[in-house]
C-alpha cells in the first residue's frame, strides 16, 4: 500500500523525492498508533491524537511534515476506486444542490458581504459541487472539504492564499447554509502562506509612470499613491469623504469593514476641485433625468431611501455610463470599473520601462515604504494603511532602501 503511495507522490510531484520516505514513515507510524489498517481512512480526531503524541518527542517541523503526509494519504485513499461501490444516478441530487446557491447568496447578503465576495464564494460552491454532486448535501462531511482542498493543492497546484480562500467559502457554506458547525472535525487544512516581500517602485519610477497617465486615471493613481489606498477603496470614495480644507480623506468600509482617516496630498487639491466640478454636472444630469440614486452600503438604502440621490453620497469617480445593479437589478450609475485603471497603469509601467512586476497595488506599497524611508513612525503608517496588526506594516522595513532602523554595522566601527 505504501509503495503505491510513493508512486502517487512522485506522479503528483507533491514533495521533493528525498522527503518521500519520511512521508511514508509518518503514515505508517500513525496507522500503527491508531491500530488501523492502511486501507482505511482515519478521522480528524485520530490524526490529531497522533500528531499530539508525536509532538512530545519530535521537532515542530517534523510534526508539520507528518501532518502534510497524512493529508496527502487521505487524498490518495479518496482517489482510489472503492472496493464496493453503489453507483448513484448523476442527476439524483441535482435539485438539492441547486437550492444551495440561492441560499448562499441570501446568507452572504444577510451578512453584508461584498458583491465580489459573493461571486467568489459562489464560484467555489460550484467547483465543490462539481466534485461531490453524487453526494447528497445533507451527507457532506468535513472530510469532503479535506479532499477538495487536497485536490486543489495536488492536482490544480493553486497557491496557498487561493486554497485558504476556498476553505473560507466552504466553511461559510457549512456554517450558514447547511447549518452545521465543523469545529475540530476539519483538521489542519489551512495552507501555510509563504512570506513574500512587496514590490516597491522608487520615487523616480513612480513619477515616470505618472508621466504616462492622463485624465481621471492619473488622478486616481496619484490618490492611491498619495493616500496609501487600495484600488477598491479609491473607486468607492464618495464626495463627502474628501475634506479639501483639512486635507483629510475618509476611507469607509475598507478591508475588514473598517473606517479610517488618511492624509490627502495638498498638491491634489486644485485637481480635485476641478474634478468635483465636472462630477457635479454629471450628478445634476442624473437628477434631471430621474436616474435612481447610487448604491448605498448595508441597510442605509432601506433606512434612508432618498440618500442615494444626495450630492454627498455621489461617487467621486462615477462611471460614464449607467449600468444594472447585479443584486437589485436597478439601473443606476456605478463607480469606474477597476479594469480601466489597471489596464492604463499596466501600459504606463511598460512604457516607462519599469522592470518590476508592478500593479496598481504597488503604489500602496510604495506609499508605505517611502514614508518609512523619510523617517515616519511605523505606528503612524499602520494607522494610515488601516492595518490591524503592526506586524503587517513591519514588512515594509525589509524593502526600504535606507537604513531606517539606525543600525550601525560593526565593520563601520573598525
Amino acid at each position: 500500500m505504501l509503495d503505491a503511495f510513493k508512486g502517487f507522490i512522485k506522479e503528483k510531484d507533491a514533495t521533493k523525492e528525498k522527503y518521500i520516505p519520511f512521508y511514508c514513515r509518518w503514515v505508517a507510524n500513525c496507522y500503527a498508533h491508531c491500530q488501523k489498517e492502511l486501507v482505511l481512512s482515519l478521522d480528524a480526531g485520530q490524526k490529531r491524537d497522533f500528531l499530539q503524541y508525536m509532538a512530545k518527542t519530535h521537532e515542530e517541523w517534523q510534526v508539520k511534515q507528518a501532518e502534510m503526509a497524512l493529508r496527502l494519504y487521505s487524498f490518495y485513499l479518496a482517489a482510489l476506486p472503492a472496493q464496493t461501490s453503489f453507483p448513484v444516478a448523476k442527476g439524483e441530487y441535482v435539485k438539492e444542490w441547486e437550492t444551495l446557491e440561492p441560499k448562499m447568496r441570501e446568507m452572504l447578503r444577510l451578512k453584508q458581504r461584498s458583491y465580489s465576495t459573493e461571486k467568489t464564494y459562489v464560484g467555489w460552491l460550484r467547483a465543490f459541487k462539481g466534485m461531490f454532486q453524487k453526494t447528497a448535501p445533507a451527507e457532506l462531511a468535513p472530510s469532503n472539504i479535506q479532499t477538495f482542498l487536497s485536490h486543489l493543492a495536488v492536482e490544480k497546484r493553486i497557491s496557498a492564499s487561493t486554497q485558504n480562500q476556498a476553505l473560507n467559502a466552504l466553511v461559510f457554506l457549512f456554517r450558514h447554509v447547511l447549518d452545521r458547525e465543523i469545529g475540530k472535525d476539519l483538521d489542519s487544512v489551512r495552507a501555510d502562506q509563504k512570506k513574500r516581500l512587496p514590490v516597491v517602485m522608487t520615487p523616480t519610477e513612480v513619477q515616470g509612470v505618472f508621466d504616462r497617465l492622463s485624465g481621471i486615471n492619473l488622478l486616481m493613481a496619484k490618490l492611491i499613491y498619495g493616500c496609501g489606498l487600495r484600488i477598491t477603496e479609491c473607486l468607492g470614495l464618495r464626495i463627502k469623504d474628501v475634506d479639501l480644507e483639512q486635507c483629510i480623506l475618509i476611507v469607509r468600509s475598507g478591508k475588514g469593514d473598517k473606517d479610517r482617516r488618511t492624509v490627502l496630498p495638498v498638491s491634489l487639491k486644485d485637481s480635485l476641485k476641478v474634478h468635483i466640478e465636472s462630477v457635479r454636472s454629471l450628478y445634476d444630469a442624473d437628477r434631471k433625468n430621474s436616474v435612481a440614486g447610487v448604491f448605498l452600503p448595508g441597510a442605509l438604502e432601506r433606512k434612508y431611501p432618498k440618500a442615494g440621490s444626495e450630492w454627498g453620497w455621489f461617487w467621486l469617480f462615477p462611471g460614464k455610463d449607467l449600468s444594472v445593479d447585479p443584486r437589485s437589478q436597478v439601473v443606476r450609475r456605478h463607480h469606474v470599473h477597476p479594469a480601466s485603471l489597471q489596464k492604463a497603469f499596466k501600459n504606463a509601467v511598460m512604457a516607462s520601462q519599469v522592470t518590476r512586476q508592478a500593479s496598481v497595488h504597488t503604489l500602496r506599497h510604495s506609499f508605505a515604504t517611502h514614508l518609512l524611508e523619510r523617517g515616519y513612525d511605523i505606528r503612524t503608517i499602520q494607522e494610515l494603511l488601516g492595518h490591524s496588526n503592526v506586524q503587517t506594516t513591519m514588512i515594509y522595513t525589509h524593502v526600504a532602501k535606507k537604513n531606517i532602523l539606525g543600525v550601525l554595522s560593526p565593520l563601520d566601527q573598525l
